[in-house]
């Protein structure tokens, strides 16, 4: 007769899944066991006890270092999403049953963090003080897997990267992309010095797209981050496409103008995304936001 694991055996393999999981996104054993504050052994040995239940090897040697091998990159993916689907089952309970005592996991873009959230939380913990909310800011190319593997509940970003039934999009705002620089002088988008985000940021993407229409390939020069590309452009270092929004202020004061080019300005809304079946917190975050300016159900202008 099969027997239930005991509650201690789920946490062994939880932990170990975290180890493991740690490992295959810092790439080595060091950087993992920084990141979940343990030893190094600790860390070589959850992964080889895990290995061991799975029944096969998930790492290997790679110099002085570490890799995942091709079944420890496959086994990665089901990890990530085992976890996250723990920590949103423990969250979609508290919830239910308290949704003002709730935990909304929320990941937004650099620009969509830095210039609609800061307002937006101002507001929805001032109606709903008793909601804990984590946030995680970073590229588009992370916060859409963050998603997908349950660790977070909600995205604001711009649109998801395909049409999935395990994402729907709750609410959606108005965004323009334009391309600005400093005040003054000639402009020619051929041979200005293009300014770009860091990789995974879909306005680089979007970015690309626009320089591939040019005539000619212009230089080009990676900052890595939104206020680093607005505060290079402003200065004079070269253009940038941002979102109108996000530099309204700069624009306003002559600080930044907008510059001519073919293609642009480019409509890119922002999105907010879910899970279909968001936890009762998660619902009292995308309510508030309907309710506030600017935003709308899709849809719907």
């Amino acid at each position: 007769m099969r027997h239930a694991p005991t509650t201690v055996g789920r946490v062994t393999t939880t932990a170990r899944m975290r180890a493991f999981v740690a490992l295959a996104e810092d790439g080595s054993v060091r950087g993992a066991a920084g990141r979940l504050v343990v030893t190094e052994s600790t860390v070589s040995a959850a992964v080889r006890a895990l290995a061991e239940e799975v029944g096969v090897a998930l790492v290997e040697r790679d110099g002085r270092g570490v890799k995942l091998t091709p079944a420890g990159r496959r086994y990665a993916t089901y990890a990530r999403r085992v976890l996250g689907l723990l920590e949103e089952g423990a969250a979609a309970a508290r919830g239910e049953a308290d949704p003002e005592h709730g935990r909304v996991r929320l990941a937004a873009v650099t620009t969509a963090g830095e210039h609609l959230l800061p307002d937006l939380l101002v507001t929805f913990r001032r109606i709903h003080p008793g909601v804990g909310v984590e946030v995680d800011v970073e590229p588009s190319g992370r916060v859409w897997p963050m998603l997908t593997h349950h660790e977070v509940d909600v995205v604001i970003a711009g649109r998801p990267p395909s049409a999935s039934p395990e994402l729907r999009v709750r609410a959606v705002r108005d965004n323009s992309l334009t391309v600005v620089g400093a005040p003054g002088g000639t402009f020619d988008p051929a041979t200005a010095t293009w300014l770009l985000r860091e990789s995974g940021s879909g306005i680089r993407t979007t970015l690309a797209t626009v320089l591939d229409a040019l005539p000619v390939a212009p230089p080009q020069l990676v900052l890595g981050s939104h206020a680093a590309t607005v505060a290079a452009a402003r200065a004079g270092l070269g253009v940038t496409l941002v979102s109108r929004e996000a530099v309204r202020r700069l624009l306003a004061d002559g600080d930044l103008v907008e510059l001519p080019v073919p293609g642009t300005p480019l409509e890119r809304p922002w999105h907010v995304v879910t899970h279909p079946d968001a936890t009762a917190s998660t619902e009292l975050l995308v309510a508030h936001l309907l309710d506030t300016d600017g935003w709308h159900a899709p849809g719907r202008a």
